[in-house]
């Protein structure tokens, strides 16, 4: 898989911005580019600290690591803006160069009987949008793009845990078609109720997401019924600042009204080799986000719950609202 890093905008971005000291983070298919991207940074007299923490996404905005490392400018690679961070930050979204005709003639089967489809991709395909669309357009399908809503970059951009943009435009389309890889359509397909095609450009792959969302409304509900039996509940909040979901201190309240003993847990990741630590704890409700407990129902050795599921759990919510509103 080639990829462009987009160095002529890394290094026209800091000649701007001029910093004398940055936090380099990259996702974990980009570390193996870090000398690269050091001599680069380094020819300009700046200097270069390399994160060697996860960075799955947009949320993952390390302020905190760049302070503890002198920097005074961030270069976050792979992603675009997700939420405002009370630091100076360089996106480098980072480009996938593929020729993407051939696989999308490769969806036109299992997109034969839909005449009107919804589009989402990953940043790293956005600069193909034009070609994408008019391909789908030549093979007379409708294409409309998936809102911007919540904290998506742009039109048409997807990540995992938001999609209102597909629901604000799901009445107006048959099907869905999310270029990217099996996360970004799972999270598609266990929100909306259309067909969601998956066009999996690394794997060279289409398939139907078919089933994933029974699959995960059936574990979803086994966790919730083991919190409502669950005596002792850990709260987990991520330190990252662009994952929180829920208000840790209100939940808590919430749950030792509904007769449980709570403690408040902060982790930087979550792992179950941490959580066990905790081994009298009955269940956990994270706040980081959604996809961890969505995600890795079979990771975990005890329940892990996402906030709106506390709720469910606890009667503030309703199963049903759930269903409507979605998991994510």
């Amino acid at each position: 898989m080639a990829l462009d890093l987009e160095l002529d905008k890394l290094t026209t971005g800091l000649k701007k911005l001029k910093p004398k000291k940055v936090l380099v983070q990259l996702p974990e298919g980009i570390k193996k580019h870090s000398f690269e991207i050091q001599k680069i940074i380094n020819k300009l007299g700046i200097g270069v600290v390399i994160s060697g923490e996860t960075c799955w996404g947009g949320c993952c905005v390390s302020a905190d690591e760049a302070k503890i490392a002198g920097a005074d400018l961030i270069v976050h690679f792979g992603h675009g803006k997700f939420y405002d961070v009370d630091f100076p930050v360089l996106y480098i979204e980072v480009k996938d160069l593929l020729n993407l005709v051939p696989i999308l003639k490769k969806s036109f089967e299992k997109l034969e009987k839909f005449s009107t489809i919804g589009l989402s991709l990953s940043i790293q395909h956005m600069h193909d949008l034009d070609k994408i669309i008019k391909t789908y357009k030549n093979a007379g399908k409708k294409v409309i793009l998936s809102a911007k809503k919540g904290l998506v970059a742009c039109e048409g951009h997807i990540v995992g845990c938001q999609y209102d943009g597909l629901k604000e435009i799901e009445k107006s389309v048959e099907a869905f078609v999310i270029i990217g890889n099996n996360f970004h359509s799972m999270g598609a397909a266990i929100t909306v109720d259309k067909p969601v095609i998956l066009i999996d450009v690394y794997n060279d792959e289409v398939r139907e997401m078919t089933g994933i969302k029974d699959k995960t409304i059936r574990e979803r509900a086994i966790s919730i019924e083991k919190l409502k039996d669950a005596k002792k509940v850990g709260i987990i909040s991520e330190i990252k600042p662009g994952q929180k979901f829920g208000n840790a201190n209100l939940l808590k309240e919430k749950l030792e009204a509904a007769g449980k003993e709570v403690i408040l847990i902060n982790m930087n990741e979550m792992t179950n080799e941490k959580i066990m630590n905790f081994y009298n704890v009955d269940a956990f409700i994270e706040l980081a986000c959604p996809r961890i407990a969505i995600d890795d129902f079979a990771k975990y050795d005890k329940p892990i719950l996402t906030y709106k599921e506390a709720l469910v759990a606890i009667g503030q919510k309703s199963w049903e609202d759930l269903l409507e509103s979605g998991f994510l």
